[in-house]
């Protein structure tokens, strides 16, 4: 019976010791910084890309294209502009890729999807739209620099 009664002291106090390791502060500080809301939370827009009208555009013509909407991809990133982008896997929908702007309405971000020089060749067309998330999306280029043993 004190057998019982230590098993059963040493679980609750272990999971109550637990519980206080994983609780995470709230920082003020830093939620101020990426307008955050009291959720933690604020606005994006959400891009959808999906396959564009211009099906004639040589190899050469496509290559130059996309090499210059990946260097847009970084430039629009590094301004703190664009806080996730990639592309889908091939599927049957002809969804391309995503794009999260770190901006609080369309006219901002069609304003940066006319940087996008696959958009402005048509190769590539982008559906708009507003989100709402975490606002620690953000911090996620920071991550992703410190993982990405070859860059792009």
């Amino acid at each position: 019976m004190k057998l019982s009664i230590f098993i059963l002291a040493f679980l609750l106090f272990s999971t109550i010791g637990f519980s206080q390791e994983t609780e995470t502060k709230y920082d003020e500080t830093l939620a101020k910084s990426l307008h955050a809301d009291e959720y933690g939370m604020k606005k994006y827009v959400f891009c959808l890309l999906k396959s564009g009208t211009n099906t004639t555009a040589s190899k050469e013509e496509t290559q130059k294209l996309f090499e210059g909407h990946m260097a847009n991809i970084n430039k629009l990133a590094k301004e703190g502009k664009l806080v996730v982008a990639g592309p889908f896997i091939k599927n049957d929908r002809n969804y391309r890729g995503i794009y999260i702007f770190n901006v609080e309405t369309i006219d901002e971000a069609k304003s940066l999807v006319a940087t996008d020089p696959a958009i402005k060749a048509n190769l590539l067309e982008a559906e708009l739209t507003p989100w709402y998330s975490s606002a620690a999306l953000q911090e996620i280029t920071k991550i992703h620099d410190k993982i990405a043993k070859t860059k792009m």
